[in-house]
């Protein structure tokens, strides 16, 4: 699996961090990117986390050094959709963005969307729909309010 913030690369799959163009893919096809690249990630985890009860519930090592990515590609295989930018990187699509944490090892996750487009209104609903995707993969998400009052989540492993 491989991943460079959102653009797609010839060959290879990219998770969608929300701070890219929309999919130039059909949804459709999209999904079952996702969907692949998802069960990829699990496969990974049932091979490497051997110790553990559910292994698909504990982060493997790869999502431990490339946390960005896998909460990327956690929250997309969840249904939620990642929110998009222009060429001149004005947000045109409503949805997550998922960017690396203030600490190592974290993430951060914002509910945007263009101006005007009601993203600050329903951003608490969707985080607490963001976070309960991912604390079933074990990881952790706590909700805080920023500046400007808006909300956003701090992703870390749960362990």
């Amino acid at each position: 699996m491989t991943a460079e913030g959102d653009g797609e690369r010839p060959g290879g799959f990219a998770a969608a961090t929300g701070d890219g163009p929309p999919s130039p893919t059909a949804p459709d096809v999209r999904a079952a990117e996702v969907r692949v690249a998802f069960g990829g990630l699990l496969q990974i985890r049932r091979l490497t986390n051997t110790t553990v009860p559910d292994p698909t519930a504990v982060p493997a090592a790869w999502e431990l050094n490339q946390p960005l990515r896998a909460v990327a590609l956690a929250l997309e295989a969840a249904g939620l959709a990642p929110s998009a930018v222009d060429a001149r990187g004005r947000r045109t699509a409503t949805g997550f963005r998922a960017t690396a944490g203030e600490r190592p090892g974290t993430v951060r996750v914002e509910w945007l969307g263009p101006p005007g487009g009601g993203a600050a209104q329903d951003e608490e609903h969707q985080l607490t729909l963001c976070a309960a995707a991912l604390a079933p993969l074990g990881w952790e998400a706590l909700l805080y309010r920023g500046p400007r009052r808006r909300r956003f989540l701090e992703v870390e492993p749960a362990l």
